[in-house]
C-alpha cells in the first residue's frame, strides 16, 4: 500500500506510441497501453486521443455544454501564471463553428466568476462566490440577454474553501457545496496540538450540501436547507444517471504536521483517503470528528477529538464511503459518462479530475490527472484507471504548468477537461477498437 509510484514511458516505440505501466494502489496495474498520435502532450490510456480545444482562456473551473454543443465555462479569480493572470474572471461561451475540434469563437461575459456552472430551462446559472446568479443566453450572440437574477445569496465567505459548485436536478432541486472554513475545526486552525471545537458549530453553515430551488430567487442558506453534513469539501459533485447525488470529497490535511506524537510523515502522506460517496438527505460522513483510513478501510476518530489513528469511537455511526481514493490528490470534478464514442465499459462509469497534492512528503506529490472509476448499478465495480496524465512536468501547485479541473461531455461523446492553471481546455476522444 505504500508504493504510489507511477512508472511511465517504459519504452518509446515511435513518436506516436508510448508504453505506459501504472503501479498505483487502487489503479489497474500492469497495463500496457499504446498512446494515440494526438496527445496534446499528455500520457493517455489505450485508444484515447487528446487535442487542445482552446488555450489561454483563463482559470477555467467547471463547465457545461448546451444542447447545440457550445461549451460554457466559469472562471475563478485570476491565477499566478502569466497566461491566466491577464484574463478577467467571469464566464465564457466557446463555439467550434467549423467543427474542427477547436474553438474559433470565445465570448466572455459576467462581472465575476468562481467554480460552479449549469444550464437549466432557459437560464445559465453561475457561482460568483457569495452568490449563485442566473441569466438567459442569446444563442446567436453567445451573450447574456436580459437582467441578472440572484438565486442564492448570503453564502458564507472567507476563510476556507470558497468553491460554490452545484448541480441542478431535472425537477429544479439545486444542491450546493459549502466547503469547510477550516482544516479540522480546531480551536486554532492548522495549529499543532490545537484541539477540535466540540461541538463544531461550523457544521451549521459549512462542510455539507445545501438544498435550494433553481426556480426561486433571493434564497438564503439556513440549517433547515442543509441536505447532508460532515463533508469537508464536496467540490466534485454530480447526479448519476438514476438521479443519485455523488461526490468525491477532499479530505483533511496535516496529521503529522499537527500531531507528530501520533502520526508519522509516511502516514500523513497516505491518510486520509479522498472519499467517493453517494449522498442522501440527512447523511453524515463525519468531518471533522472522523476521517476515512483508506488503507484499513475504516472511519477513525480524528486526533483533534482524542483519536490516535486506531480508535473509531463515534465514527462507527457515521456513513461509510463507496470507495477510498489516494490521499491529498484533491478531486475537483466528476462526470458520469453517458456517450457512445468510448467503449461500452465506460458507459455510466465515472471520470474524475484530480487537481494535485501539496502535502504528500516524504512521498512524491501526486494526482494532477484524470481517472476513470468503473460503475455497475451505481456502485464502483473495480479499480480505478488513470486515463490522462502528464499535465505538468513538475508536481507542485506553485510550479505546475497545467492542473486538471472541470469536466464536460460533448454531444459527440468526447470529454472536455479544463485547466485552471494554464488556461487550457483539452478535448479527449477515442480512436481505438471498441
Amino acid at each position: 500500500m505504500n508504493n504510489r509510484c507511477v512508472l511511465v514511458l517504459v519504452a518509446l516505440a515511435s513518436s506516436a506510441c508510448a508504453q505506459v505501466a501504472s503501479i498505483v494502489p487502487g489503479v489497474s496495474t500492469s497495463t500496457s497501453v499504446a498512446a494515440c498520435a494526438q496527445t496534446a502532450g499528455l500520457k493517455l490510456a489505450d485508444g484515447f486521443c487528446a487535442t487542445i480545444f482552446a488555450d489561454s482562456v483563463g482559470a477555467v473551473r467547471h463547465m457545461t455544454v448546451s444542447s447545440g454543443g457550445d461549451l460554457l465555462v466559469n472562471m475563478q479569480t485570476a491565477g499566478k501564471t502569466s497566461v491566466v493572470s491577464s484574463v478577467k474572471p467571469g464566464q465564457a461561451a466557446l463555439r467550434d463553428n467549423d467543427k474542427d475540434g477547436r474553438a474559433d469563437l470565445v465570448q466572455r461575459f459576467g462581472a465575476s466568476g468562481n467554480t460552479g456552472i449549469a444550464l437549466y430551462k432557459d437560464y445559465l446559472y453561475a457561482d460568483v462566490g457569495r452568490a449563485i446568479v442566473r441569466y438567459k443566453i442569446d444563442w446567436n450572440t453567445l451573450r447574456p440577454a436580459g437582467q441578472v437574477d440572484t438565486v442564492v445569496t448570503a453564502i458564507p465567505g472567507p476563510p476556507g474553501h470558497q468553491s460554490r459548485n452545484f448541480v441542478i436536478a431535472p425537477d429544479g432541486t439545486m444542491y450546493v457545496n459549502f466547503g469547510s472554513s477550516t482544516n479540522a475545526c480546531q480551536e486554532k486552525d492548522r495549529t499543532a496540538a490545537s484541539k477540535g471545537t466540540n461541538p463544531c458549530t461550523e457544521l451549521e453553515v459549512r462542510a455539507g450540501i445545501w438544498r435550494f430551488s433553481a426556480d426561486k430567487l433571493q434564497q438564503r442558506p439556513s440549517v433547515t436547507s442543509r441536505y447532508a453534513t460532515g463533508l469537508r469539501n464536496s467540490i466534485a459533485l454530480r447526479l448519476g444517471p438514476a438521479g443519485q447525488l455523488y461526490s468525491i470529497v477532499q479530505g483533511r490535511d496535516q496529521l503529522f504536521g499537527n500531531w507528530s506524537d501520533k502520526f508519522t510523515e509516511q502516514q500523513n502522506a497516505e491518510l486520509p483517503a479522498e472519499i467517493f460517496v453517494a449522498i442522501n438527505e440527512n447523511d453524515d460522513y463525519g468531518w471533522p470528528y472522523c476521517y476515512y483510513d483508506g488503507i484499513r478501510n475504516v472511519s477513525v476518530l480524528a486526533p483533534e477529538y482524542g483519536g490516535d489513528g486506531k480508535i473509531t469511537g463515534q465514527c462507527s455511526m457515521k456513513k461509510n464511503p463507496l470507495l477510498g481514493m489516494p490521499a491529498h490528490w484533491s478531486p475537483i470534478d466528476l462526470l458520469f459518462y453517458t456517450g457512445s464514442q468510448f467503449p461500452a465499459k465506460y458507459r455510466n462509469g465515472v471520470f474524475a479530475t484530480f487537481h494535485g497534492s501539496w502535502n504528500r512528503a516524504p512521498l512524491p506529490q501526486a494526482g494532477y490527472n484524470v481517472v476513470f472509476i468503473p460503475m455497475v448499478n451505481g456502485q464502483p465495480s473495480g479499480k480505478f484507471e488513470v486515463i490522462a496524465d502528464n499535465f505538468t512536468p513538475i508536481l507542485d501547485p506553485a510550479l505546475a504548468t497545467h492542473r486538471p479541473a472541470g469536466l464536460a461531455q460533448g454531444p459527440d461523446g468526447s470529454i472536455y477537461v479544463s485547466d485552471d492553471r494554464g488556461g487550457r481546455i483539452y478535448r479527449l476522444t477515442y480512436s481505438g477498437s471498441r
